[in-house]
């Protein structure tokens, strides 16, 4: 699965499973995503062969986009993704069956829209937001504003 999530709003643009991901798969779906979206200045990916890749590192310099890597075992290096991921994993795979890849991607989209613009950001109301307790799609400005250099 290929999830994306801007550090500034924490908006998510993209969930998208599949089987396998390979490079070119990632760089189809970045193309969809940055053409609505706006090309941002940089990506932190980790080390996976997705992304160590020809394809994405092509893919990057045409479009001005520096590719920032993770350390290897190093998953605190892109913690925003991995705090995204553990959210993805609790809210919406541990509580659906999926039964085919068009229903997994059908339920992950509804739980993308639900956490950009309904979820709220401290759903036990512990600890303060970055966001301030608002959902990502607040914080949204895009064309305009870019995610800051590594």
């Amino acid at each position: 699965m290929l999830t994306v999530v801007d550090t500034f709003s924490r908006f998510s643009p993209i969930v998208d499973p599949r089987f396998s991901y390979r490079a070119e798969d990632v760089v189809r779906a970045l193309d969809q995503t940055c053409g609505t979206m706006g090309y941002p200045k940089a990506i932190r990916v980790d080390q996976g062969s997705a992304f160590v890749s020809r394809d994405l590192d092509l893919w990057a310099y045409a479009n001005n986009v520096i590719l920032d890597f993770s350390r290897p075992g190093k998953p605190t290096d892109n913690a925003f993704i991995e705090a995204f991921n553990g959210r993805l994993r609790a809210e919406c795979l541990n509580a659906h069956w999926f039964m085919t890849l068009a229903d997994a991607s059908e339920k992950l989209e509804d739980w993308r829209n639900y956490y950009n613009t309904d979820r709220p950001h401290d759903p036990e109301g512990i600890v303060r937001s970055t966001i301030g307790n608002k959902p990502p799609i607040l914080l949204q400005n895009p064309g305009s504003a870019h995610s800051p250099l590594p």
